[in-house]
């Protein structure tokens, strides 16, 4: 069936460094794909964007900290975080822009999409 599975998370040190990933099953990833993080439950912050032709977006806290990059062959995006700060303690998600057919959209981030389970990150 139609999945997302985020997996990487974990426990660091400021400093430390984790490589997220984002693996889709029973689709393919053919629309731009974003790393989004909630803190607390709650806030939610866009951290970045990969588009079909390989460009991509960064909102300004992560410039330079943070790397997505995309295997089409394993169908997963990639997030590379370096340089841990403890505010980036968070869980974070991924999800494609387009709801590819045959997804389970769920409530999140104040709207209404397709979203994996999750990945915690903790840097303390």
């Amino acid at each position: 069936h139609v999945q997302l599975v985020e997996s990487g998370g974990g426990s660091v040190q400021p400093g430390g460094s984790l490589r997220l990933s984002c693996t889709g099953s029973g689709f393919i990833f053919v629309s731009a794909v974003e790393w989004i993080r909630q803190v607390d439950g709650h806030t939610c912050e866009l951290v970045s964007r990969i588009n079909p032709d390989g460009t991509t977006y960064y909102t300004d806290s992560f410039k330079g900290r943070f790397t997505i990059s995309q295997d089409n062959a394993k169908n997963t995006v990639f997030l590379q975080m370096d340089n841990l700060k403890p505010e980036d303690t968070a869980v974070y998600y991924c999800t494609p822009k387009d709801t590819p057919a045959g997804a389970r959209m769920r409530p999140m981030c104040g709207g209404f999409g397709f979203w994996g389970q999750g990945t915690q990150v903790t840097v303390s």
